[in-house]
């Protein structure tokens, strides 16, 4: 391996471990993300001439503490300097072949109630991770600037209130313990998003959010939404090698063979999600570890439980009030009123995986989960814009015609009527404007409006649909459902 090579495969690996190693001791974030980052450029310029050393991690990690020294020299006098200065120059000898792992700490650090509470899971992203704000703000449904400005005030905030750096009590963890889990669910869905690997900035985060939900499990095994998300993960991740077929091509949730899931990881979910219910406090990750419980039991019955999903979705919905889980609940709901065993073809519609539930896959996402597929995106309950309430009100009304006549009219109405149904939840959500560049949403769109026999409409919200989507297999599909249209 090169010299670059490995710097970037320490990168991957050790990024958040090493910031967390020196922001435990100092609680100063944005000064161990400054020293590790230039420990990185000492490392590109130093080991293709010395070689590599035989502990990368130790090497960065001493390099990144004699800069945190430097700085805190120059920033404060010696006296107020002293503590910080003896602390880093104890810690750690360049061989040392364990670095502790203080990566939980951090993120209960990053999750405090002293800071915001829309800042704590953007934080725990980039600290942990390293994602950087453009990433995390494509994430959260947020400007660019915005998070970034963000995050600098949150990490100050952090060194300035002498946050400690500690998993916290049992009865502290209510507040603190979502942002770690959404944290974590979005490290998950973060990879998941790109199944072939493809992404070396998204390389073993599937398995790193894993890891981290089996480390917050062993740690909190009476905490039942952490059992939930482990519970969801491993519900998604068994569907993994579904997801595409020999040549690459994404394969929908209603097509995949239940053959290739992986019983094993399935069990183990269904184990986790049955002990979670024991304790009888539900919560948002329960639920959507239900949802693809459902999803699951398609090995069995071959059939799947559409009016159980969309129960699921109505109670996800009245906790969260996500727009996320509105959008995933209209694919739902159109598929639960379709004719058929299994609903409305509606593949597509990237809207599960990352909306909120991994429903995806459906309209593409149940397997889809991103960083997206882990927020929580409050809906704008304001009514609809003038101009698009008057089509909210003809859809609505086209729904309630569609379901009178669908006895007499047969399966073909009640496809439609579902459609119309799901459009109508759309068309509601359509005056927030975080959704115009949000892909999920006009994927699920347009397989709505195909279903509807809408073709114009649907071909218009596939083009920007593909336009949104970053992975190629999901435009070739997207695409091969629009050039349908045709037929």
């Amino acid at each position: 391996m090169g010299a670059v090579s490995a710097a970037e495969a320490v990168a991957r690996q050790s990024y958040g471990k090493l910031v967390a190693f020196l922001a435990a001791r100092t609680r100063d974030v944005a000064g161990a993300e400054d020293a590790l980052s230039e420990a990185f450029a000492a490392a590109l310029a130093e080991w293709p001439v010395s070689g590599i050393p035989r502990t990368p991690e130790a090497w960065l990690l001493t390099v990144a503490r004699r800069r945190m020294v430097d700085a805190t020299r120059r920033r404060i006098t010696a006296e107020e300097a002293e503590p910080t200065l003896v602390m880093l120059s104890d810690e750690i000898e360049p061989e040392m072949e364990e670095i502790p792992d203080d990566r939980l700490r951090l993120m209960f650090a990053c999750a405090h109630p002293a800071l915001e509470a829309g800042v704590r899971a953007p934080l725990i992203l980039q600290t942990v991770l390293g994602f950087d704000a453009g990433r995390i703000a494509s994430a959260f449904l947020v400007a660019p600037s915005a998070m970034s400005q963000r995050l600098v005030r949150a990490k100050s905030r952090i060194r300035q209130a002498g946050i400690p750096f500690r998993v916290p009590e049992r009865d502290e963890l209510p507040e603190r313990l979502d942002a770690v889990l959404s944290a974590v669910y979005a490290v998950y869905s973060e990879g998941w998003a790109d199944p072939a690997g493809t992404a070396s900035a998204s390389r073993g985060l599937v398995e790193e959010g894993i890891w981290l939900g089996r480390l917050l499990a062993a740690l909190m095994p009476d905490e039942p939404e952490v059992l939930g998300l482990l519970s969801l993960m491993l519900h998604t991740e068994a569907r993994r090698s579904a997801r595409r077929d020999a040549q690459g091509e994404f394969v929908p949730l209603l097509q995949q063979d239940p053959a290739l899931w992986d019983a094993a990881a399935i069990g183990e979910a269904e184990s986790l999600l049955l002990r979670a219910s024991s304790f009888g406090r539900p919560g948002r990750f329960q639920l959507e570890a239900a949802v693809q419980s459902v999803h699951a039991a398609r090995r069995h019955t071959g059939v799947t439980d559409w009016a159980s999903v969309v129960q699921l979705y109505d109670v996800l919905l009245a906790q969260t009030g996500s727009v996320i889980i509105a959008i995933n609940r209209a694919i739902a709901l159109a598929a639960a009123r379709s004719a058929g065993p299994d609903g409305a073809d509606l593949a597509g519609a990237r809207g599960a995986a990352r909306g909120g539930v991994a429903q995806a896959d459906v309209a593409a996402p149940a397997d889809a989960a991103s960083p997206r597929g882990g927020n929580v995106v409050p809906i704008d309950r304001a009514a609809p814009p003038r101009g698009r309430a008057a089509r909210w009100r003809a859809t609505r009304m086209a729904a309630a015609q569609a379901a009178e006549q669908e006895a007499a009219s047969g399966s073909a109405a009640s496809a439609k009527a579902g459609a119309l149904e799901g459009l109508a939840i759309l068309d509601v959500l359509e005056s927030d404007a975080r959704l115009a560049e949000y892909q999920p949403y006009w994927a699920a769109r347009a397989a709505l409006l195909a279903q509807s026999g809408q073709t114009k409409d649907a071909a218009r919200a596939y083009e920007r649909a593909i336009g949104l989507e970053a992975d190629p297999a999901l435009r070739r599909y997207l695409q091969r459902q629009m050039d349908a249209l045709k037929n």
